[in-house]
This record gives structure tokens, C-alpha cells and sequence, in this order.
């Protein structure tokens, strides 16, 4: 299939590159010291609270990983002149968008599943709930999935991948303070602004070992726009 071919292409890029590595090394580290500073606590601090402020630190450093791992799946070939290459190509404009997707995402699920010893930790002087750290890690991806699919509509519009870092951020930060919105706001409204918020409104229950289907659905149909958002930006460049 042509989507998992490219797929594989870009996931071996971000792998061969040294900014890749700079990533998971970064991400690692901030997890690290954020997880030894702030969610480690005394013998007060339970280990669900623990587990709790960790996806919650966890979940700040996803969205800024995905806005940096997209930010170069479209820009880079318009910068470099190589998305002509693919539009000669025969391959769909969806695939490229959805096999480009993919191997962010891959990647990001590595860089994710990486930092997973660190909730394991707790239970050298704590019990844990299993349950808990796979719907936190559940949470965490469906969020950089989300998050990943907007980068990739930023990479879109794009002219090079600094742009599309800055497209990138400004969407997510519109969506992560909406909540606020709908605090000033009146309803019908507020609640339209409420359920549009990246974070709290449904991110909070995977923080707490809660899965509510309507958070998953939240964040599918998040990606699932953004994607078709991207794809219709490179049908119209097509056509130009």
C-alpha cells in the first residue's frame, strides 16, 4: 500500500536524522526532571495522585513533541522543492497526507511508550494501577494524534517548517484556551467553546484512569479534520 510505504520512508527519516533524536532526548529529559520535581512527592502523595500529575506534565510536553515532529511532513518538501515530485507521482493526495501522518504518529508513540518507566517507578514505594498508566498512555496518544494532525494541516499551509511551527501553535493554543472562552461566554455558546477544549474538558479523565467515549470520539474527529483539512490544501496547490 502506497500510504504505508511512505509511511515507513518518512518514520526511517525521522530515525536516520539527528533532530529526531534531539527530540526524544529533549522530551526525555524535561519528562524526567518535571516527574522527579513536581509528581514525586513525600509519603503523602498517594500513587494515583502520583500517576495523575505525571500524565498531567506528560501531557504539556506531547503537544509541544507533535507541533515539532509535523512541522516538517509537508513544509520541508514545499522548502525543498520536492513536493512536485510527489504530485507527479501516482499517488493520491490523501495518501501522502494519511502515510506522512502515520509515521509521525509512529514516531511519536515511541517517544511516548519511552517515557513509561518513569510511572513505573511509583511502585518501588507504592502500588499501581496498571489500568490507570494504560488509559493515561491511551490519553496521551489520542491527544498527540490530535495535536499531530493539526501540525500536519500547519505543515500544509506552510512555506517552511518555522511557519508551520508557528500555524501549528497558534491552532492548538486557540483550541487548549477555549475553555476560557466559554467561561466569558453565554450559552448556547460556552458550551460549544467547552466541548472544543484540547485539554480540559477532555484530557482530565485519562489523567484519572477515566475513559469516556465521547473524549475518544473528541479526539478522532479532531484528527480525522485536520487531516481532511491538510488534503484539501494540497489538492487546491495541485491545481494551481
Amino acid at each position: 500500500m502506497k500510504t504505508l510505504l511512505i509511511a515507513r520512508r518518512e518514520l526511517a527519516a525521522y530515525l536516520k536524522t539527528f533532530s529526531g533524536y534531539v527530540i526524544i532526548a529533549a522530551i526525555l529529559a524535561v519528562d524526567g526532571l518535571l516527574f522527579n520535581a513536581f509528581a514525586l512527592g513525600g509519603p503523602s502523595k498517594r500513587s494515583a495522585e502520583v500517576l495523575s500529575l505525571f500524565f498531567y506534565f506528560s501531557s504539556g510536553t506531547t503537544i509541544v513533541a507533535s507541533i515539532f515532529i509535523s512541522m516538517r511532513l509537508l513544509a520541508e518538501e514545499r522548502q525543498s522543492g520536492t513536493l512536485a515530485l510527489l504530485y507527479s507521482s501516482p499517488v493520491k493526495d490523501w495518501e501522502i497526507v494519511l502515510g506522512k501522518f502515520l509515521s509521525a504518529l509512529a514516531f511519536l508513540a515511541i517517544l511516548t511508550l519511552a517515557t513509561s518507566f518513569m510511572p513505573l517507578l511509583v511502585m518501588v514505594n507504592g502500588k499501581v494501577s496498571l489500568g490507570h498508566i494504560a488509559v493515561g498512555y491511551l490519553g496521551l496518544l489520542l491527544l498527540g494524534s490530535a495535536c499531530l494532525a493539526i501540525g500536519t494541516f500547519g505543515s500544509a499551509l506552510a512555506r517552511n517548517q518555522v511557519l508551520a511551527a508557528i500555524i501549528s501553535g497558534c491552532l492548538v493554543v486557540g483550541l487548549l484556551t477555549s475553555w476560557l472562552v466559554a467561561r466569558v461566554t453565554e450559552r448556547p455558546l460556552s458550551d460549544v467553546f467547552s466541548a472544543l477544549a484540547l485539554y480540559q474538558q477532555h484530557f482530565v479523565p485519562f489523567q484519572s484512569g477515566l475513559i469516556h467515549v465521547r473524549d475518544v470520539v473528541y479526539y478522532l474527529l479532531v484528527t480525522y479534520v485536520a487531516l481532511f483539512s491538510a488534503t484539501r490544501v494540497l489538492e487546491a496547490r495541485r491545481w494551481r
